[in-house]
């Protein structure tokens, strides 16, 4: 896998985040760790790791992701997790996958025919079922898992998007802007592991809320 850049958001991982990054050492691709100045625990946790750290100035997940997808300087992005729960291994065809579409964007998907998810709850599974039919209903995506963020796409098609959401409603906002900018997107299949340590960052009904709330903006604004 080369021209390939990994960003991981890593608020609060140090649990978590040394593990990846051992199970990553054998992938060629560089990666870039998106955390806040203060988060002095996890950025101790990986000073023996070959990365680049690059600090938010603005706080949040979205946030995290624009100002580390604007740092990369390879031709292709991945948004990758810190937790433990995606799996390198999928890495490599989700790019040839891409590549061999000629497609700008690849959305891995836990609930493709024989994917699944060791991290997914009940409240989760019906909140990314509902929006993910929005998403398709309303905006045409034709994805199959909105919320989950294992995307690699290329990087100049991202900054040409102009992603505002600096919270997870930047989940929804990228798949649809690249829908009304016409880039072409397409699904992989994923198996979510469990996560290694911490908890979830999202909070199922608040951030729930924000996310529609987003896609009600993004409708109207086309």
């Amino acid at each position: 896998m080369e021209d390939l850049t990994l960003v991981i958001p890593a608020k609060n991982e140090k649990e978590s985040l040394p593990a990846v990054l051992n199970e990553l050492k054998e992938y060629n691709v560089s990666i870039i760790i998106v955390l806040e100045k203060n988060d002095v625990e996890t950025i101790n946790s990986v000073k023996n790791f070959k990365c680049n750290l690059v600090y938010q100035k603005i706080n949040g997940y979205g946030a995290a992701l624009i100002e580390g997808i604007n740092n990369v300087k390879t031709q292709y992005f991945c948004i990758f997790n810190a937790d433990g729960s995606f799996d390198p291994k999928e890495l490599s065809d989700m790019q040839k996958n891409l590549i061999s579409t000629k497609s700008d964007f690849i959305f891995a998907s836990r609930y493709e025919k024989n994917c699944s998810s060791d991290d997914d709850t009940i409240i989760t599974y019906i909140g990314n079922f509902i929006f993910t039919k929005i998403g398709n209903i309303f905006f045409n995506l034709k994805i199959t898992d909105i919320l989950y963020t294992f995307v690699i796409g290329k990087t100049k098609d991202f900054r040409e998007l102009n992603i505002k959401s600096n919270d997870f409603c930047f989940c929804v906002e990228l798949p649809i802007k690249a829908k009304y900018s016409k880039k072409k997107m397409i699904t992989s299949k994923a198996h979510e592991r469990a996560r290694i340590g911490g908890k979830k960052k999202v909070n199922a009904f608040k951030d729930g809320l924000k996310i529609l709330i987003s896609m009600i903006s993004l409708y109207f604004s086309r």
